[in-house]
């Protein structure tokens, strides 16, 4: 694709001409991107299932919604390295074409996927077939811990124009903790526990604007494992816009969905023959705590 934009020259004499420069733009066909950020509410029921579905677009447009043939959630229990235990969820489309979708309400049986058996060894794979095609991804579930507090500062970095919050919380020293949070506004940070295992954390996080008295800012503590986390650190890197961070086509940054039609590589999922066969977007199962801070 090639876009023409016009660039006027203004001379002192008050001459102006006008010179088209032709510049060349990358393109490649429209790749599937997968969206499956599910975040727990262990107090919940049900774990708030929704897939969302579109397609790669070029850096002029927004990305398109897309509908597929099925999409399919089956989990697994694991006993001794043996399933002992299986489940399914069918997605259906909430409307059509908006790709989006949810636990099928019309389905034979109640295809919502309760919050109480995430206290098992699951893996939960998501199956999608689109426009012929069949992908896969594989998850498990990550927990995170509550938030101890948010807390307005009154420090800034750059400029006077913005909103210093104070984050708090309490590394769970059982395990080795990665985490993702999310500030609103397309905002995210990742942070991991290597200097502050099992102890109490604090950090400053600076927003670009201020907030008029009694916003509501509401912030979410996020588990991740560590592919999540380095998928998410790269993606947080690459992400220039604010309209989100699946939204913008960064083909280089892949993400555990892959395309299965083909598998040349059964033991890990991947096509090491076609490395240009592949998907975008991240399927994730991950708790999450919130807090809401008020502006002052």
């Amino acid at each position: 694709m090639k876009k023409f934009i016009y660039l006027l020259a203004v001379f002192v004499l008050n001459v102006a001409c006008e010179e088209v420069i032709d510049v060349e733009v990358p393109t490649e066909a429209p790749r599937l991107i997968v969206d499956a950020l599910i975040r727990v509410d262990i107090d919940e029921p049900y774990i708030p299932v929704e897939v969302k579905l579109s397609l790669s677009s070029d850096f002029f447009n927004n990305n398109v919604p897309t509908s597929a043939e099925s999409v399919l959630i089956q989990y697994d229990e694991y006993e001794d390295g043996i399933i002992i235990n299986s489940g399914f969820s069918h997605l259906a489309e909430e409307i059509p074409g908006s790709g989006i979708y949810t636990p099928d309400p019309n389905f034979s049986s109640d295809q919502r996927i309760p919050t109480s058996i995430l206290d098992r060894n699951l893996v939960f794979n998501l199956l999608i077939r689109h426009d012929g095609r069949l992908y896969l991804a594989t998850t498990e579930y990550v927990p995170s811990v509550p938030i101890d507090s948010l807390i307005q500062g009154d420090e800034t970095l750059f400029s006077d124009d913005e909103t210093e919050v104070i984050v708090t919380f309490t590394d769970d020293p059982e395990r080795e903790s990665f985490y993702l949070l999310d500030f609103g506004f397309s905002e995210f940070l990742v942070t991991e526990d290597k200097f502050y295992k099992g102890q109490q954390f604090s950090f400053s996080y600076f927003y670009d604007q201020t907030f008029e008295p009694d916003t509501e800012l509401e912030i979410g503590l996020m588990g991740a494992d560590k592919t999540f986390f380095n998928y998410m650190n790269l993606l947080i890197e690459q992400t220039t816009n604010d309209a989100g961070i699946f939204a913008t086509p960064v083909a280089t940054v892949r993400g555990n969905v892959f395309d299965i039609t083909d598998i040349d590589n059964i033991d890990i999922s991947d096509n090491v023959g076609q490395p240009n066969v592949f998907p975008l977007g991240y399927f994730a199962i991950v708790q999450e705590y919130k807090d809401t801070l008020v502006i002052q």
